[in-house]
């Protein structure tokens, strides 16, 4: 079963049993949009024993807060008490938490827009905070003061700006301007939490206008701080000049492409990437400029094209490229090296050595950096082409040593 099967059929349940049970939030917003849905949520008037006493299999990820997840055939689905919520001492979770009605439970939600109920029984949508009118009028905006709904939460001001990219919307103007005087709050949100809705904002497509933001807001500057205006005005641009479907990785690399590869790394430890994905935007950031030389050796060329991320560095010079210069001709260089790529045919990238370290040191090389040097000019040599053979490394590894 999908899980929008699995939640109709818990929500029959709960109503064959008298309780009130509707669709909640993200997927009511998606399906009045013609969007497809990734989770789908139920609120209801059960209490979480209730709920639990219902259902064979449930898991009690959250029953002080009243929610609890169904799980049938193969599917599951979050079913959530209707609620208020209070005391959010640390700025992300609430401390109190109330049963209560529909219409409070609405007016605990972050903005208009994911605020609605849905009965997909009846096929009814219950609104208490005006989120279709929104829907219409493309914006986002919070469900009440938006001071308020911030300093309760304070990731709420990048989800905002996510549901804008994501979703075309503009951000209605209080909405906005509270954003701004409240942009400071942002650093008491962990890392990982942050980089989640920034890989939201910088994988759509629409990533530079959701970037533009970041930076009107104030948010940009204190989640990572530092840049001065032209690098702003650089990442907006390489952003707008990347494909459609981009990694995080790639776009972070974007994000920071007018900036100092020590910067860059230094700033974006706040985020707790993952290994892999901080190795990748320090190859990507530490590399640019490469390919649009046009003086680069055949084994300069054979090593990057070695690298797994040569492709996103391409795609990444290829932005810079255009955004600095503009037009066609500013991607000259890369159109010439991709052609010379076209010519090495199927060559192998990354051959073994011919010579590995005993041979060298049976030749009469010494242990220690000299050795290490030998063994990369004679494997750079290797990939020019100059050497073919054991026997030619050989001749070359002497005449190296004898030269020393």
């Amino acid at each position: 079963m999908t899980n929008k099967q699995v939640a109709i059929r818990v929500i029959k349940r709960l109503q064959d049993n008298g309780y009130q049970a509707l669709l909640a939030g993200g997927c009511v917003r998606d399906m009045l949009l013609g969007r497809r849905a990734s989770d789908y949520d139920i609120a209801t008037d059960a209490r979480p024993e209730e709920v639990i006493e219902l259902f064979k299999r449930t898991l009690k990820v959250g029953v002080k807060f009243g929610v609890v997840i169904v799980l049938i055939e193969g599917g599951q689905v979050e079913v959530a008490t209707f609620r208020t919520e209070a005391d959010y001492a640390d700025g992300r979770r609430p401390g109190a938490v109330e049963f209560a009605g529909a219409a409070e439970d609405a007016g605990r939600r972050d903005f208009t827009i994911n605020g609605m109920f849905f009965d997909p029984l009846k096929k009814e949508v219950t609104d208490y905070v005006d989120g279709q009118a929104d829907l219409k009028r493309k914006l986002v905006r919070t469900i009440g003061r938006p001071e308020d709904r911030f300093a309760e939460d304070h990731l709420r001001m990048l989800r905002a700006v996510r549901f804008s990219t994501q979703l075309g919307f503009a951000i209605e103007p209080e909405t906005f301007a509270a954003i701004c005087g409240s942009a400071k709050m942002i650093k008491r949100i962990s890392g990982e939490r942050i980089a989640m809705e920034l890989e939201g904002i910088l994988v759509s497509p629409n990533r530079s206008e959701g970037v533009s933001m970041l930076i009107k807001s104030g948010l940009a500057e204190q989640i990572f701080g530092g840049f001065v205006e032209w690098e702003r005005e650089f990442a907006v641009g390489v952003l707008g000049q990347l494909p459609k479907k981009v990694s995080f990785s790639l776009a972070l690399a974007g994000f920071f492409a007018g900036c100092g590869t020590k910067f860059a790394v230094e700033r974006l430890h706040v985020l707790r990437l993952s290994r892999r994905q901080s190795k990748q935007i320090g190859f990507l950031l530490s590399h640019r400029g490469r390919l649009v030389d046009e003086q680069m050796s055949l084994a300069q060329l054979k090593q990057l094209l070695a690298e797994p991320y040569f492709e996103d560095l391409y795609v990444l010079q290829k932005a810079i490229q255009k955004t600095r210069y503009g037009g066609r001709k500013s991607v000259g260089a890369l159109i010439r090296l991709r052609k010379r790529i076209k010519a090495l045919g199927d060559v192998e990238l990354r051959p073994e050595p011919l010579l590995n370290g005993r041979d060298l040191m049976r030749l009469g090389a010494v242990p220690g950096p000299a050795l290490g040097q030998l063994a990369e000019e004679m494997y750079v040599a290797q990939l020019e082409g100059e050497l073919k053979t054991s026997k030619q490394a050989e001749q070359w590894v002497r005449k190296w040593l004898r030269r020393r």
